[in-house]
């Protein structure tokens, strides 16, 4: 017997938690400013993209075709009303479909409910009113076959796939399997056998056919396919279908109309939630399945933090000792090979023409003094301040803090100091700062600290954000801040909605916005440092041994261009942060990352990469909060006939759409708009249905 229909999809943000007391947070001693300030070890990022589990063939099952209950006349029809909201069918909980559709429906922020099919039934699939309540159907693979008491049989039986596939053909909704075989079971999508097996991390390079870029039109044709069953296929002659992904003359993926004149689209591969090929395939059949309307949105970014500008930092030189005094502080040279770093990244990119660093900036380390000039000249006492103030514009500035001081424990006027003597400093410098967003030395007062103060070599201890110093927040308030910097790392700095932030739970009305930390450490300036210390942390005699054997600098930015790549391919709006000591000389390590991952993305997309302001991605975080806060509670109406959206809430909020509006933002062969509602007030949306 089934149970309750479909799985509830949660979706909203992070509960406030208890403020713990102000004496639970005393630290043992007071904290040691430093001039030359050390951080509390490097900061670690994901060594590679999260690991699969191994990639399985479907179940086997001599099983026939299902009959089609079907008038002779029955016809898709473009009319009608559905809702915009998607079906996920999966066999359960444990398939491996389900973590990779709903991964890409919560990038995009689109509504959906979930049926695990073994157990339950299929919802209601149409209103009262005649409205159909999906406008996509998503399938985790062809068949739904799991074991059952005499061998597999169907998640779904077959009067519920003739219920389902009679609301796909009189609604005109679409069909999506993730994941499909050859064979006629429960219907036939014109796949025939081929060969079959298991795919390594050497991927098939697998190539979109004209009618497959058409669908995909954000990519540039090619599709590595890794880690995952492939079932090469050919397509039936005479069979109403046409292959949309090739290798070779093997067919990978189809798009087919069924007997009844059902649209349906399968690929015949596995596509884990985090393998390159999901990354690139499935927004593009969510865009093709709601023919391109739909609530929510997804764009691609890359943004790069470089932090401690003006400061000296600690140095690890090569042969393993770290020089604390002074340390290494970038020169004017080095600044100005940045700038031409970035000028040239931007003139070979255009992908990325608007890219910029953000720089946080230590205010003390400047010097007023120092005469605004481009030319290297004796009369500054400080050529890297002149330098900066003379390129002020090429880079968005970030408000560091003055002297850079962990502040887990500073009390109220220090930290109001330490946020507005570094604006004060930023004003006497001709620096464009937004006094709104700032980004605490080693995003402390946040709840992360070691309980040891003068431990700057062990990981620290995540306390939670009810754990933050109410000091440095009630600065931050009276500062002007709303949005503070947080860290992916730190498990209670992590939003509970893709691209959202935190609001903090001592001080609602902070938004933690959190930033993705990199393995380029902050006190490696070379190539040959950069080596020295990942291999020191990874390598098999290191800290956190990952590798088998010590990698080169060249194995070293593959592996971390390739997580930076997935941060960008599933689009994380986060910044990626770095430290001034890696911008020396030419390369520098920075652009080695930038150039690294941008080369591979431009390999896949025709879209741009966005580099919004600080000030631009705090208001999208914040935005996109919003949108899932209003989500569950908004109804959107898709009506075919008349060519509009209609939404309405009970409550006011704002929404994304995506083709719906007169206005908007472009993106690739999208239209992207923020739709704000009002409580119990329908807005209706022209809307751009794509073929």
């Amino acid at each position: 017997m089934k149970k309750a229909w479909f799985v509830p999809v949660a979706i909203g943000v992070v509960a406030a938690l208890p403020a713990p007391s102000i004496a639970a947070q005393k630290p043992p001693q007071g904290e040691i400013r430093e001039e030359t300030h050390a951080h509390a070890g490097p900061e670690r990022s994901d060594v590679t993209r999260p690991r699969p589990e191994k990639a399985r063939p479907l179940p086997k099952a001599n099983l026939r075709a299902i009959e089609v209950e079907q008038e002779p006349s029955a016809r898709v029809t473009a009319s009608g009303r559905v809702a915009l909201r998607a079906l996920v069918i999966a066999v359960d909980g444990a398939d491996f479909g389900l973590a990779t559709w709903k991964a890409a429906l919560d990038r995009a922020g689109m509504p959906y409910d979930v049926v695990e099919s073994r157990s339950q039934s299929l919802p209601p699939l149409v209103r009262q009113d005649g409205t159909g309540a999906y406008n996509a159907i998503l399938l985790t693979n062809g068949s739904l076959l799991h074991q059952g008491g005499d061998g597999y049989v169907s998640g779904l039986d077959p009067e519920e796939w003739n219920t389902l596939w009679a609301y796909e053909r009189d609604h005109g909704v679409r069909q999506v399997s993730l994941y499909t075989a050859y064979g006629a079971f429960p219907e036939d999508y014109c796949l025939r056998p081929g060969s079959e097996g298991g795919i390594g991390a050497t991927p098939v390079n697998a190539t979109l056919t004209p009618a497959g870029a058409a669908v995909f039109d954000q990519l540039k044709g090619t599709v590595p396919i890794s880690q995952s069953y492939l079932y090469r296929s050919v397509v039936q002659q005479g069979c109403q279908a046409e292959p949309i992904l090739t290798s070779g003359s093997d067919v990978l993926g189809v798009r087919s109309t069924s007997p009844d004149g059902r649209e349906r689209m399968a690929l015949t591969f596995t596509s884990n939630q985090y393998l390159p090929q999901a990354d690139l395939l499935t927004p593009g059949l969510l865009r093709w399945a709601t023919r391109g309307v739909m609530l929510g949105e997804r764009r691609h970014y890359l943004n790069v933090d470089v932090d401690d500008w003006f400061s000296h930092t600690d140095h690890l030189r090569t042969d393993g000792t770290i020089d604390s005094t002074p340390g290494f502080r970038i020169s004017r040279n080095d600044a100005e090979a940045t700038y031409n770093q970035q000028q040239s990244f931007r003139a070979n990119n255009p992908l990325a023409a608007n890219f910029r660093l953000a720089l946080a900036y230590n205010g003390e380390g400047a010097n007023p003094g120092a005469p605004k000039t481009c030319v290297l000249t004796l009369l500054s006492p400080d050529p890297l301040t002149s330098y900066s103030r003379c390129r002020a514009g090429a880079f968005t500035w970030i408000n560091h803090t003055f002297t850079h001081p962990k502040m887990n424990f500073t009390d109220y006027q220090t930290s109001y100091n330490e946020i507005a003597d570094n604006l004060t400093r930023a004003q006497q410098l001709g620096l464009s700062v937004d006094r709104t967003v700032l980004k605490t030395g080693e995003y402390s007062g946040l709840g992360v600290y070691h309980p040891d103060p003068a431990n700057d070599i062990d990981p620290p201890t995540d306390h939670g954000l009810a754990a933050s110093n109410p000091g440095l927040l009630q600065a931050a308030k009276a500062a002007g801040v709303k949005y503070l910097h947080g860290n992916m790392s730190f498990a209670s700095h992590r939003p509970s909605c893709f691209n959202c932030g935190t609001r903090h739970p001592l001080q609602p009305e902070l938004l933690v916005v959190p930033d993705w930390p990199t393995n380029v450490a902050y006190h490696v300036t070379t190539r040959a440092e950069q080596t020295l210390f990942y291999n020191s942390y990874y390598g098999p005699r290191g800290r956190f041994p990952h590798w088998p054997a010590d990698q080169t600098y060249a194995q070293i930015l593959h592996h971390e261009s390739e997580v930076g790549l997935q941060h960008v391919m599933s689009g994380s709006v986060y910044a990626h942060t770095f430290h001034q000591g890696n911008l020396r000389g030419t390369p520098n390590l920075v652009f080695d990352w930038v150039n690294a991952v941008m080369n591979k993305y431009k390999g896949l997309y025709k879209v741009p990469v966005l580099t919004p302001t600080w000030t631009e991605l705090a208001a999208y975080v914040e935005a996109r909060g919003a949108h899932f806060a209003a989500l569950p509670n908004v109804d959107a109406v898709l009506d075919r006939e008349a060519g509009t959206v209609t939404l309405t809430s009970p409550t006011a909020g704002s929404v994304f759409v995506t083709h719906a509006g007169t206005g908007g933002t472009p993106y690739g062969t999208d239209r992207i708009a923020r739709v704000t509602l009002g409580a119990g007030t329908p807005v209706t949306l022209p809307a751009s249905v794509r073929p």
